[in-house]
């Protein structure tokens, strides 16, 4: 008989192999951006809020705030990485406004998660505590990284044009999101549960 356990693991695996697929759905956007040497309309916010959700995701997931939590830092520690390069060949290819604002975003990440980790791990002594307090923001964070493709809609309803509106990226959230969900019904993370 197959347990609870293993059904999460598996669907966990799922979940992964479903989320890299959802972090690597702006290649074609970048493959682009690097052909034509510039980020034309693309906006740089999916990028940096995927950014600030996976290493909120990855702090959750430190053995330290929510033990046993391998599934979620695999996933988030690798599409840190990719987001990390997504937002270099943005940098490399915008012009001095977008670039000025694509690096004060992404300072304001990293000096972000910084605090919260340093606020965390110095006050709450539980895991129980930790869990609920990076939670809570791994909730609202990833609310917005959902979101954050709805960025460019004014120019798409502007231009009647899709263009710059990654379907491929709102695709794959809606999938992502339907497979994460499942996993946390099986053992009833709520912080999972509320953003999947």
């Amino acid at each position: 008989m197959v347990s609870s356990d293993q059904i999460r693991t598996a669907v966990g695996i799922i979940g992964n192999a479903i989320s890299l697929v959802l972090f690597l759905s702006p290649m074609p956007t970048f493959y682009r951006i690097c052909k034509n040497k510039s980020v034309e309309h693309f906006s740089v916010v999916p990028y940096i809020a995927t950014l600030l959700n996976c290493m909120l995701w990855v702090l959750y997931g430190l053995p330290f705030v929510k033990p046993n939590s391998t599934l979620i830092i695999t996933i988030n520690g690798a599409d840190t990485m990719i987001e990390l390069i997504y937002i270099f060949i943005y940098l490399l290819y915008s012009d001095g406004s977008r670039r000025i604002k694509a690096l004060l975003l992404l300072f304001i990440d990293i000096a972000f998660i910084a605090t919260v980790a340093a606020i965390v791990l110095s006050i709450f002594e539980s895991h129980e505590r930790r869990t609920l307090i990076v939670g809570i923001l791994c909730m609202v964070f990833c609310i917005m990284m959902y979101a954050s493709p709805l960025s460019i809609l004014k120019r798409v309803i502007r231009t009647k044009s899709a263009e710059y509106m990654p379907l491929y990226l709102s695709i794959a959230y809606f999938f992502n999101g339907l497979c994460w969900t499942t996993y946390s019904l099986i053992h009833l993370d709520v912080n999972l549960t509320e953003i999947a």
